[in-house]
């Protein structure tokens, strides 16, 4: 009933603002000039034909064909068209977007289920239209674009692997990594998140008792140990066996572990180490599907000479430290109610307090991290510089390159974003998953040279369905801001057109 619930109150919003979006931009707008007509050469049968310019393989087309050819025997019957590629107009192909939204949300509304399982259902429906409403996600499920079907498709890949069907989660992986390239890096996070749960909920070798996640009175997720040792508790080295367990919270599991083998970072990559030699047959049989995906990704790209498929000179692999930093501070302002209470500010200032004199140091490097990648590895692609028609040109010309030392006074608050947002994985994950999770950020946004906010939805909700944050008044505050940001920039893409001096045709604000 709730999956029901759910897909019906997408489905309210996706049909009007759909018919709004083609009656107003009826034509191929931006990327759509060459996804569409790719796509309709499908239609047509014409599998050889391909856009040099287009950089992302051809998995959209093919869920589209699949989409099209579902809509066409009924078309058929009513004598609305003549033959199949008629039916591949810029509306019919833009619906599928629609479609895969409805879907997506139906996947949002089980994982969080599946990692949250004590979850008021009410709460669980209500967290899944937010996250709906996610203006990346939202804005570009009425255009002909890669990222909603690139989000759908990771999302169900994650969701079979937390039910621990592997074969199926690296089945569409392989379908993620057709529609964009980067999805393998997601593909293997999510292999690395199942090799964490399967050693955390080995009942043999941890004694875990399913149980339902701790809340309190606010409803909050209170994690028992929080991956760290408690204060007065003596740092033992780690033995083959556990100790008197703790409790952690993970994945909705109460696992019991002991503060010596939680003590640190590098206790869990041993302990993970160890474990991975006890069950290495079972680790082969379950996770070598995506063993075999990555083996022929890396066939195709030894053969194409590249990641990207066309356009490879203006998508060279370049080193751009600075998109983690912007990465950080993008997730900060969509999930704000979640980073900028002085509660919140506060707990972490405490939580750093209590490891110092490490923190000192560890903060220090940090912000000397981030100087350096903003000075050294901050790259002006020409695109960015360029294409006035999308809000990271506004966001750089008057935020970030405002003034010459601009971009260094924005380094406390890139910091503060990445601290924040690990700090609030950790309350709910292990310190090795959320190293895992820095590091799959790190792999796919590093060598990104172009500011694009799209890319970094698949992160982004990564984080949201893991965060473990129950507080139903700032998710409420979340919607209000998502609301706001929607009707805004859709506003500004129907009904605030302007044209270009060098070149004819109507411009339109885009994300």
């Amino acid at each position: 009933m709730a999956k029901t619930a759910v897909a019906l109150i997408v489905t309210l919003w996706v049909i009007p603002i759909s018919i709004l979006v083609n009656s107003i931009v009826p034509d191929s707008y931006m990327d759509e000039i060459f996804h569409i007509p790719q796509a309709q050469q499908y239609c047509k049968a014409n599998f050889k034909s391909w856009d040099p310019m287009i950089t992302t393989p051809p998995g959209l087309y093919c869920l589209s064909l699949a989409h099209v050819a579902s809509l066409f025997p009924g078309m058929l019957l009513l004598q609305w068209i003549s033959s199949f590629s008629d039916l591949c107009s810029n509306a019919i192909l833009r619906s599928v977007n629609g479609v895969l939204a409805v879907v997506c949300s139906i996947l949002i509304y089980e994982i969080f289920t599946q990692l949250r399982p004590a979850l008021d259902r009410r709460k669980a429906t209500f967290y899944t239209i937010i996250l709906s409403l996610y203006p990346l996600h939202w804005f570009f499920t009425y255009l002909y674009y890669t990222d909603v079907a690139s989000l759908t498709v990771f999302l169900a890949m994650y969701l079979a692997s937390l039910k621990k069907n592997y074969f199926l989660s690296a089945l569409l992986g392989a379908l993620a990594v057709c529609i964009r390239q980067t999805n393998i890096i997601w593909m293997l996070f999510v292999a690395c998140d199942g090799v964490i749960d399967m050693f955390l909920i080995d009942r043999q070798s941890l004694g875990v008792q399913k149980s339902s996640i701790s809340v309190d009175e606010k409803d909050r997720v209170i994690p028992k140990d929080d991956f760290a040792a408690k204060p007065g508790v003596r740092r033992r080295k780690m033995k083959g066996t556990l100790d008197a367990p703790s409790s952690a919270v993970t994945g909705g599991y109460e696992v019991a572990l002991s503060r010596s083998h939680l003590s640190g970072m590098f206790d869990e990559i041993q302990y993970l180490i160890v474990q991975a030699w006890h069950l290495k047959w079972e680790l082969v049989v379950s996770f070598s599907p995506f063993v075999v995906v990555l083996g022929a990704f890396i066939a195709f790209v030894y053969w194409n000479g590249s990641v990207v498929l066309g356009a490879k000179e203006s998508h060279a692999v370049s080193p751009h430290f600075a998109q983690i930093m912007y990465f950080a501070m993008v997730s900060a302002f969509f999930s704000a109610p979640f980073h900028f209470p002085s509660s919140h500010a506060v707990a972490l200032l405490r939580s750093f307090w209590k490891i110092r004199p490490l923190s000192f140091s560890l903060v220090f490097a940090i912000f000397a991290a981030g100087l350096l990648s903003v000075h050294f590895f901050s790259i002006a692609h020409p695109y960015l510089l360029a294409d006035n028609r999308h809000y990271p040109f506004y966001i750089w010309r008057r935020v970030i390159n405002a003034h010459r030392f601009m971009k260094y006074f924005l380094v406390p608050i890139y910091v503060y974003s990445w601290l924040s947002i690990l700090h609030i994985l950790g309350k709910t994950r292990s310190r090795i998953w959320v190293l895992a999770y820095f590091l799959a950020c790190a792999a796919t946004l590093v060598p990104t040279p172009l500011v694009e906010f799209r890319y970094y939805t698949i992160p982004f909700f990564i984080f949201m369905l893991n965060c473990g944050i129950n507080e139903t008044s700032k998710w409420f505050l979340m919607a209000i801001l998502y609301v706001a940001v929607n009707s805004f920039t859709m506003y500004m893409f129907l009904f605030r057109p302007f044209e270009w001096s060098h070149e004819s045709g109507v411009q339109r604000f885009i994300w």
